[in-house]
């Protein structure tokens, strides 16, 4: 059965000095929670889970490196706190839960968003006992997946498509056509769309003067510009698509 919050607490508070490290992780986040807005310094952490300060400011930076927002200051005074209104409370996932989770977002591989969900997936496992983590992963050893062989040499083409439609910039980008035909297009992002088997970048090409969709597969290179990109919206492309599909927004519920 999940563990409820207020159990693994208890354990953690119990028999600090056995426990993993996965379980410590999730103890300093609840604990930081619990006084939050109020500073704890890595000496009164490194007393409450009896190991150093050394190993608990490895732990914080491996919880901030993992996205969690705990903030440090220096000094007499300083130490470590929690934002809690960008954080929640533990979420309790079964082992096939994050089983499930981790095979939605493995399929995200190639697409904007991958980055994203590779980081979502780490505070899933994060969050979890060491009990669930370890049921998980062993149900992971389990899955398997076929790909290329090749290595992806333009990773970091979704990277830089995904900063441009988040924070609304100009991108100029190497497109490779049906043809074989390169072409240099600095392009006003909009949205990316997913079909089967790809995604598609989609903006207004400056080039042709009109909306136009970029398999991001073609894309061979990507730069952010500084300019920044007039508003339009996904209507306003009209871009042309085939009678037999139809356009859904991503729903978050």
């Amino acid at each position: 059965m999940p563990r409820s919050p207020v159990v693994g607490l208890s354990v953690a508070r119990s028999s600090v000095s056995a426990v993993n490290r996965t379980d410590r992780l999730y103890a300093l986040v609840e604990e930081l929670r619990a006084v939050a807005p109020r500073r704890l310094s890595a000496r009164e952490l490194a007393a409450r889970f009896e190991v150093s300060t050394r190993t608990v400011e490895r732990d914080i930076s491996a919880l901030q490196q993992a996205g969690v927002p705990i903030y440090a200051d220096v000094g007499r005074t300083g130490g470590y706190t929690l934002d809690k209104s960008r954080t929640l409370p533990p979420l309790n996932f079964t082992p096939t839960e994050a089983v499930a989770v981790a095979i939605t977002l493995s399929r995200s591989e190639g697409s904007p968003y991958s980055r994203s969900a590779r980081s979502a997936l780490r505070k899933i496992l994060a969050a979890m006992s060491a009990v669930d983590g370890a049921a998980a992963q062993e149900l992971a050893d389990r899955i398997r997946f076929l790909s290329p062989t090749e290595p992806d040499e333009r990773a970091s083409v979704p990277a830089v498509l995904e900063e441009a439609v988040a924070t609304r910039r100009v991108v100029r980008i190497g497109y490779v056509d049906r043809s074989g035909a390169v072409t240099e297009r600095v392009v006003e992002p909009v949205s990316f769309t997913a079909g089967s088997f790809c995604w598609y970048f989609l903006g207004w090409c400056r080039l042709r003067g009109e909306g136009r969709v970029f398999r991001t597969d073609r894309i061979r290179h990507a730069v952010l510009l500084d300019e920044p990109s007039p508003h339009r919206s996904f209507e306003e492309l009209k871009c042309d698509l085939p009678d037999d599909l139809v356009v859904r927004a991503l729903n978050l519920v």
